[in-house]
């Protein structure tokens, strides 16, 4: 019995002594993982000190090519600050990334940095649910000078910036070079007043190809307004007072809904209602010479053609005599003011980031976005690009050829969205002869009203 006691004796001491370091392991991993969820100092393999990570999440609407884009910006953030992680989390479209937003608030669940498109502005203003981009700029001093002074007054609302810009754009005619040479047209002087595109058109619409196909959308109905001289809605665009009218019925924007009927009445313009991702496919494809569309989309439709024909790119149509300017697209990032103080200056750090003029670069190269930061345009990125790229000089020739006012501020209504659609609609209705222009634009400013006085009730 007694030699069977030592036998057994043996292994029961080693097995005490492994359940102890057991222990002791399970309660130095509890010990540890507690000190990293309470933000307190941890250390390494080699005994160094390892610094709080603050995560950041931000959603983005910046889908296929420009949401690579997005994600490398990202990537060189979280490369050079090992503090801050920063999670971009693609939304989809502007309009399903702010239904989310609106969803989220009141939660946690939200992000800490969301990106709005420019006519979300208001709404988020009057959802106080964010942390003004004034509070950041003024507790270090931040240099607003180096921004684009037109970019940025876009997003100040009562002498305060709510939020940083990020992906500026403006409205460009896209044009076949290679069909204008056949048509006998100058490939090096594209139309630029509203008659001039009209006799183009018409040159060009033959062998199967339509001169022009200009998508549905109210960004470009607004961008004729503007070209005018005329404001959106009224009180100085919404800037100077609560705005109560949506003002795209009058003789402004009737005579550029007259004048596009007319080109497709003439079947010198596509008929078919569609939007501008259709209108853009049609272009790259040799199906249509002229489309309007973002300086957004310059990347995209280069790659597409591939070189098959020379892509001109020129201003955005007017009439003769129009003293406007061009309106500012786009969006920009907000911070939201239900995170911790730590969170919302990380947010902050990265916005600075992405706001430097080597980033800045990087992203209008890649994407066709003009820089938010001056000093982007000095970096030899950017000037090699746009020596095997002249096209990108348009945008930036037609914004920095626009003066800034009330007109090419832009608009501030807490509806702006659902104004979009009713305008789109009432565009429709146009060109499709169910009304005239006059009826069906005032149609779509009766509907859009009564939307901003039931917005506007509930402030």
């Amino acid at each position: 019995m007694l030699k069977l006691q030592r036998k057994i004796s043996i292994p029961v001491y080693i097995l005490f002594i492994i359940v102890l370091f057991g222990v002791v392991g399970i309660s130095y991993s509890i010990w540890g993982n507690a000190s990293v969820a309470r933000g307190t100092e941890v250390s390494d393999v080699t005994g160094q000190a390892m610094p709080e990570v603050t995560k950041v999440v931000w959603w983005h609407s910046m889908g296929g090519e420009n949401g690579k884009v997005v994600d490398k910006l990202v990537t060189n953030f979280n490369a050079v600050h090992n503090d801050i992680k920063v999670e971009a989390v693609y939304q989809g479209s502007y309009y399903d990334s702010l239904t989310k937003l609106k969803a989220s608030f009141g939660s946690k669940i939200g992000p800490t940095l969301a990106q709005v498109y420019d006519i979300g502005t208001k709404f988020m203003i009057d959802s106080k649910a964010i942390t003004p981009m004034q509070q950041f700029i003024q507790q270090e001093n931040y240099d607003t000078s180096q921004l684009d002074e037109a970019i940025m007054n876009h997003y100040v609302v009562d002498d305060t910036l709510y939020s940083m810009p990020f992906n500026a754009s403006n409205s460009l005619l896209y044009y076949n070079k290679d069909m204008f040479k056949a048509a006998g047209l100058n490939p090096e002087k594209p139309p630029l007043y509203f008659d001039e595109v009209g006799q183009a058109a018409r040159k060009l619409s033959r062998d199967n190809a339509w001169g022009a196909y200009f998508g549905i959308q109210s960004w470009y109905m607004e961008q004729f307004v503007a070209n005018q001289g005329a404001e959106l809605v009224n009180f100085g665009n919404g800037r100077e007072g609560l705005a109560t009218a949506w003002q795209l019925n009058g003789s402004e924007g009737v005579k550029v809904l007259t004048w596009w009927k007319e080109l497709v009445d003439s079947k010198a313009a596509v008929p078919a209602a569609g939007k501008s991702d259709e209108s853009k496919k049609w272009f790259i494809d040799g199906k249509v010479a002229m489309i309007l569309d973002t300086t957004a989309s310059l990347r995209d439709i280069l790659n597409g053609v591939n070189g098959r024909f020379e892509v001109g790119t020129g201003f955005f149509p007017k009439a003769p005599g129009d003293k406007g300017s061009i309106m500012v697209g786009g969006g920009s990032n907000w911070i939201m003011n239900n995170k911790s103080d730590a969170e919302q200056k990380a947010a902050w750090t990265f916005i600075k980031f992405i706001s430097e003029p080597e980033q800045q670069a990087f992203f209008h190269v890649n994407t066709g976005y003009f820089p938010i930061t001056k000093a982007a345009y000095d970096q030899p990125l950017v000037k090699e690009n746009l020596a095997q790229f002249p096209q990108f000089g348009t945008a930036i020739d037609q914004h920095q050829a626009s003066e800034m006012s009330r007109a090419s501020q832009g608009g501030v209504l807490g509806v702006y969205p659902d104004a979009r659609k009713l305008t789109e609609n009432a565009v429709n209705e146009a060109l499709s002869g169910v009304k005239t222009p006059q009826e069906a634009l005032d149609a779509a400013a009766a509907a859009i009203n009564a939307k901003i006085a039931a917005y506007n009730s509930q402030l």
